[in-house]
C-alpha cells in the first residue's frame, strides 16, 4: 500500500483572512506531499510497514527497524501531524460540548486556555508543534520539536498548531503571535470535541 496525500475537505481559501490561500496550497501540496513521498521511500523495502496505518507505526516506533527509524519518525511524523492538523481547521466554529467543559475545568476558562496555549507556542524555540492532548485522562498542553508526535509517547492529540515558519511566513512573516491569534478563529471545535469524545471512551 502506497500512502497518498488526502484531499482537504475544504477549499484552500476557506480559512481567509486568517490563513491565506497561497500558504494553504503550498503547505498542503508541497510540504505535506514531500513528507509522504519521503515516508514512502523510507518504508518501500519493508512490506510489514508499507501496509500499516501511520498512526500505528508512530505509536510503536521502537518496533521500526533502527536503520530507518529516524526517517520514519521525521517524515512519518510530518505525514501524520499535517493530516491531523487539516482536520481541526474550520472558520467560525464556536467551542461547545464536552471539550469546552473539560477545558474550563482544567484551565479555568477558554480564555485562560488560549493564553497558556499562546505562551507555549511563543516560547517554543525553532520549528515544531503545539498540542492539546489527553494524557492519562487529563487535558494538558505540550510542544514537540520538528515533526515529533505525541502519539509516539502514548499521548492522545486533540488539537494542534503547526508552528513551522512555512505554516505562516507568507502572511505573517516573523509575527508568530499574530498567527497564533488568527489560529483561534479557525479551530473546528466540532472535530476537536469528536476527538475528545473518542479519547475518553
Amino acid at each position: 500500500m502506497k500512502h497518498i496525500l488526502s484531499l482537504l475537505e475544504y477549499d484552500y481559501d476557506s480559512l481567509e483572512p486568517y490563513i491565506d490561500r497561497q500558504t494553504m496550497e503550498i503547505h498542503h501540496k508541497k510540504h505535506h506531499q514531500a513528507y509522504i513521498d519521503n515516508f514512502n521511500k523510507a518504508v518501500e523495502n519493508y512490506p510489514e510497514l508499507k501496509n500499516k496505518d501511520i498512526r500505528e507505526i508512530l505509536s510503536n516506533l521502537n518496533k521500526v527497524p533502527e536503520d530507518i527509524r529516524l526517517s520514519v519518525k521525521n517524515h512519518g511524523g510530518g505525514y501524520f501531524n499535517h493530516s491531523f492538523f487539516w482536520k481541526i481547521l474550520k472558520k467560525d466554529i464556536e467551542p461547545k460540548g464536552e471539550i469546552k467543559e473539560a477545558i474550563e475545568r482544567q484551565f479555568g476558562s477558554l480564555e485562560e486556555f488560549q493564553d497558556k496555549f499562546k505562551k507555549l507556542a511563543l516560547s517554543h524555540f525553532g520549528s515544531g508543534w503545539v498540542w492539546l492532548i489527553l494524557d492519562k485522562g487529563k487535558l494538558s498542553l505540550l510542544s514537540t520539536p520538528n515533526q515529533d508526535s505525541p502519539i509516539s509517547d502514548g499521548k492522545i492529540p486533540l488539537l494542534t498548531l503547526d508552528i513551522w515558519e512555512h505554516a505562516y511566513y507568507l502572511k505573517y512573516q516573523n509575527k508568530r503571535a499574530d498567527y497564533i491569534d488568527a489560529f483561534f478563529h479557525v479551530i473546528d471545535w466540532s472535530n476537536v470535541n469528536k476527538n475528545y469524545q473518542e479519547a475518553i471512551k
